[in-house]
């Protein structure tokens, strides 16, 4: 029976993040999605009792994404120092257009708790870097700037042209080294 509540949920998240990507996350309908995943509303609210809970799903399914790619980033090579790893990974994630942050404001409205796995995974991030990083100014630097990149992105505020952007992040592997 578990197996199958789990098939379910991912089934959602799956056609959740379908209906996202072709109407935006801030557009996204419990009924879209309800309908895309082939289960019935209740059956969604059943695995997500909110649009916040599932928007919560959804953004945990692409920190457990970043976090694969992370890790096999660092297998396949070794050599490269694990906050290099971190500043090309995100450089790349953040060339691609995000959709307008407005849900996440709904989504935080309607549920403040909304954060907490964001806040966590960061935290979690942040301080397995600092184990893996002898110098912590160069850290501090890279981390805070990777992450005003992504808060760019995320608000569709950036103001850097490519070239710009493409020295940011040679400048910040340089500090990595």
């Amino acid at each position: 029976m578990r197996a199958q509540r789990t098939n379910s949920r991912e089934k959602i998240l799956a056609a959740a993040a379908d209906v996202a990507r072709e109407s935006g996350p801030g557009s996204l309908s419990l009924e879209a999605v309800a309908s895309r995943a082939g289960v019935s509303k209740g059956g969604l609210l059943y695995n997500f009792p909110t649009k916040a809970k599932l928007m919560q799903g959804l953004v945990e399914g692409y920190l457990r994404e970043f976090e694969q790619a992370l890790e096999s980033a660092r297998t396949n090579d070794k050599d490269e120092n694990p906050l290099a790893v971190y500043i090309r990974l995100s450089a790349n994630d953040c060339e691609e257009k995000q959709p307008s942050a407005s849900w996440i404001f709904s989504a935080i409205a309607e549920d403040p708790e909304f954060m907490t796995p964001i806040k966590t995974f960061k935290r979690q991030l942040f301080e397995r870097l600092k184990g893996e990083t002898p110098d912590l100014k160069s850290l501090l630097v890279c981390y805070l700037a990777i992450e005003g990149l992504r808060s760019m992105n995320l608000f569709d505020a950036d103001v850097l042209s490519k070239d710009e952007r493409e020295l940011l992040v040679s400048s910040l592997l340089e500090i990595a080294k």
